[in-house]
């Protein structure tokens, strides 16, 4: 998945930390991100790059390393294309490589529409001030805090003994198939979010809900949460066509391959296949 880049390390603890020559600038325009290309290879551009195109160290902000490579958010300068750098749409950290490059640059997205989000007090409209202790936004006049947004969403591989259930969203630019998926409300538990979600969207009831593992899904500032389900009762799919334009049961030799291994759904689906057939639960 996309977060496993080990060897690498990612650290992310909070820090003042001063700029240096070699480090990453991360710059994000609307759903874009500026990349240069060095030896046919899109990689980030360097401070030193950057600085020589124009932008001040006051607009720079440290967000997180991996191993020794510092990354540094750029705000508030409006660079220009060139044959040096040029914007790609935020889809390339899709199939980025190396994978760390690619995690770096979606995390830091993430970051990037947090602090864009919170420059004004959603209690009284003062500015917010960056605190200098913590990855917080304060305001000043009223002392409100805000902590960095992340949205707890459930991921469901819905069985039925050798079958697997898979769907295509009816909106938005992804269309291969995947599972199950959506938010948690207030008030919810996970568990109660994959029964809401399943019966909502295909109008099927679960049961033996196990949790399979997480992931931190920065394309929609969200922390996934895996879990698998089998099927309570009858099988059939009741569509809900707003959110889903499919939905399908495959027979486990059916399953049709995935574009990429870098999501949790991938891998879910996977997991699934890998069983054997006589197999009637999954090993998490």
């Amino acid at each position: 998945m996309i977060q496993d880049i080990a060897p690498h390390r990612y650290e992310n603890t909070y820090q003042k930390k001063k700029i240096e020559e070699e480090d990453f600038i991360l710059y994000y325009e609307k759903n874009q991100v500026l990349l240069a290309k060095k030896e046919g290879m899109l990689t980030f551009p360097t401070w030193k790059e950057i600085k020589e195109a124009g932008a001040e160290e006051e607009e720079t902000q440290y967000i997180f390393a991996i191993d020794e490579h510092a990354f540094f958010l750029l705000n508030g300068m409006g660079v220009k294309e060139s044959e040096t750098f040029q914007f790609y749409d935020l889809t390339v950290f899709r199939t980025l490589e190396p994978m760390w490059k690619a995690f770096a640059g979606i995390t830091g997205s993430q970051f990037d529409r947090w602090y864009k989000a919170r420059r004004y007090c959603g209690c009284c409209g003062k500015k917010m001030h960056k605190s200098e202790k913590e990855r917080t936004m304060v305001c000043p006049e009223c002392k409100n805090i805000e902590y960095p947004k992340i949205s707890p969403a459930v991921i469901v591989a819905v069985t039925n003994g050798n079958r697997l259930l898979l769907s295509r969203y009816a909106r938005g630019g992804y269309r291969n198939y995947a599972l199950i998926a959506g938010f948690a409300e207030v008030g919810e538990t996970l568990e109660d979010t994959v029964r809401r979600e399943v019966m909502e969207e295909v109008g099927l009831k679960v049961k033996n809900i196990r949790y399979y593992k997480s992931q931190p899904w920065s394309f929609s500032d969200s922390l996934l949460v895996g879990f698998f389900a089998e099927l309570d009762g009858d099988d059939t799919i009741t569509l809900e066509e707003e959110e889903l334009a499919e939905a399908v049961w495959f027979e486990r030799e059916e399953i049709p391959e995935g574009p990429n291994k870098i999501s949790l759904t991938h891998e879910m689906i996977e997991q699934f296949r890998s069983q054997n057939k006589s197999e009637t639960s999954i090993t998490i």
